[in-house]
């Protein structure tokens, strides 16, 4: 596959330094977009600049200012940003590695793969590779992206690396201020049993492919509808069933997984699943 390289430099770890190229692992094309149009004509609507006091400007016309009190702007020229824009480097600099269980999920920001930059860089590109996965080790390091320093997490993935951008903790808000307000009491025994019986019934190795967007699928077909001229044939919304107690929730829950699996079971003819020998 030619991918298209987005960014392209060394990753550096002390004296090691090894040429790479960064991909973007995440991919919008299939995603639906749609334009603005007029109802009338249904002729693309243009957004025009315009200042409360002196009507349409131009974008020559425009400068940046940070609002540091309610109304008030210190403005920043070009002068102001060339200053503290930091020069790009061209390398992704490691500073330390740590256990993947010490990076909590909501520091990830945006993923890219991360391959050798030609045959030369392979040699110290699968070292680096096969000593981090033996060490089950994950590196934190910095780069610098279009002006910008970011932290990133770098990770091996079959052949190659997939590192993350990673949020500064100035940006994640504390979890704690959110549930302080909640009550500290005991759950009930046979009431957690019950849930982790279901949670359990429910337990299975992770398929995404399994899983669709449900919502930008019935988009495409209400879209294909009206292309061809015909009436979208659109599933039913469910209806929430009967409001049960908790206790009785959970022993439903649990029976109704519980013929499933055995349905299950005898269709497969009690054969065992691949994931399990």
């Amino acid at each position: 596959m030619n991918a298209r390289c987005t960014w392209s430099g060394h990753i550096k770890l002390s004296l090691v330094t090894i040429p790479v190229r960064v991909y973007n692992a995440i991919s919008t094309t299939e995603k639906i977009s749609f334009n603005q149009l007029h109802k009338s004509c249904h002729q693309r609507i243009k957004q025009k600049l315009v200042c409360p006091v002196h009507g349409e400007v131009t974008r020559e016309d425009l400068v940046k200012g940070y609002e540091y009190a309610t109304d008030k702007f210190v403005i920043l020229n070009k002068t102001d940003l060339e200053a503290v824009k930091l020069e790009t480097t061209g390398t992704i600099e490691l500073v330390q590695f740590v256990r993947p269980d010490e990076l909590d999920p909501i520091f990830l920001d945006s993923p890219y793969y991360l391959g050798p930059d030609g045959p030369v860089a392979e040699e110290g590109f699968a070292v680096l590779r096969e000593a981090m996965r033996r060490a089950k080790r994950i590196g934190i390091g910095r780069v610098v992206m279009g002006g910008k320093e970011k932290l990133i997490a770098l990770k091996p993935i079959g052949k190659g690396f997939v590192f993350f951008t990673l949020r500064y903790l100035t940006e994640v808000r504390q979890a704690a201020a959110y549930f302080e307000d909640l009550r500290q009491e005991s759950s009930d025994a046979a009431q957690v049993a019950l849930a982790q019986k279901l949670i359990e019934s429910k337990s299975s190795p992770l398929n995404l492919a399994s899983f669709e967007d449900r919502y930008q699928a019935a988009l495409l077909d209400v879209i294909k509808a009206k292309i061809e001229g015909t009436t979208p044939v659109l599933a039913p919304r469910r209806e929430v069933g009967q409001v049960l107690g908790l206790m009785d929730a959970l022993r439903k829950s649990v029976e109704q997984n519980g013929k499933k699996s055995q349905a299950t079971v005898r269709k497969n003819g009690h054969k065992r699943l691949a994931f399990a020998e």
